[in-house]
């Protein structure tokens, strides 16, 4: 009787898709188009009026996250940080630190419960690059939505393959229960995946790419079009995706409506 050999493992090449620039001049026409755009790295220095090696100063701090108490799926893979900050034309205000809290219908598997982050770093948020990125993601928002006061959260996400797999976002496609989300890639080192995806809110339209370049932007307004990130794997020792995610949300921060004093 013949033995029958094993199969030999195929490994198909990952396939990245190129992420669709939107031109820094039609940056706000294609907000209001479709809802989301992406931008260079090149745009998001040019029209935040910084510099990408001062934007690249901010990196080392993501060297510094602690882990994320509150994964309910029993995973060891997120690292972050967080602040909240109220936006007002040119001005940038911290407030003091508070619980980062969303509603189960935005996060059925993190929502609904208070997650006190660390907050991040004081030399961080006193970088003129940090004021100057912020006051110009308020500036996008008010000129679609009106010149208001923006209460933005900032979260450093550091999404590692310690558990073999990390999940950028474990929830699944959400929104964020804002008005706009920025996500920006700050770094991918040793993994594959991590791939973007974004559908419409109303329809079965998406688009799918991988951001690769740091400080590369993904712009979304979040009443219009939900977002997810696929998983992350290894492919050499360690790996890791670091990310900058804010959030811009008019009237006020989301909150808990029956808030509970920190423990």
């Amino acid at each position: 009787m013949l033995a029958l050999l094993p199969r030999p493992l195929i490994t198909m090449p990952e396939r990245k898709l190129p992420p669709p620039l939107t031109p820094a001049d039609q940056l706000d026409a294609t907000l209001r188009q479709q809802g989301y755009a992406v931008l260079s790295p090149a745009s998001v220095c040019a029209l935040a009026g910084v510099s990408l090696s001062d934007l690249q100063a901010l990196e080392p701090s993501w060297n510094d996250l602690p882990p994320d108490a509150y994964l309910k799926d029993g995973g060891r893979y997120r690292r972050r940080r967080h602040a909240s900050l109220e936006v007002s034309g040119a001005a940038v205000h911290q407030v003091p630190h508070r619980a980062h809290w969303q509603p189960l219908s935005y996060n059925a598997l993190h929502g609904g419960m208070q997650r006190w982050f660390e907050p991040m770093a004081a030399e961080v948020l006193a970088r003129p690059v940090w004021q100057a990125l912020l006051r110009w993601l308020g500036q996008v928002a008010s000129r679609i939505q009106g010149q208001q006061t923006w209460y933005t959260e900032a979260h450093q996400f550091r999404i590692d393959t310690t558990d073999g797999i990390g999940r950028p976002t474990p929830e699944g496609a959400h929104r964020d229960g804002v008005d706009w989300v920025a996500v920006f890639l700050v770094g991918r080192h040793g993994i594959k995946g991590g791939e973007t995806r974004v559908f419409d809110v109303d329809s079965p339209r998406g688009q799918r790419f991988t951001l690769t370049e740091p400080w590369s932007l993904l712009l979304l307004d979040d009443q219009r079009v939900i977002h997810e990130t696929t998983p992350i794997q290894p492919v050499e020792s360690e790996g890791w995706r670091d990310t900058l995610v804010v959030t811009l949300r008019a009237g006020g921060f989301l909150d808990d409506p029956a808030p509970a004093l920190k423990a």
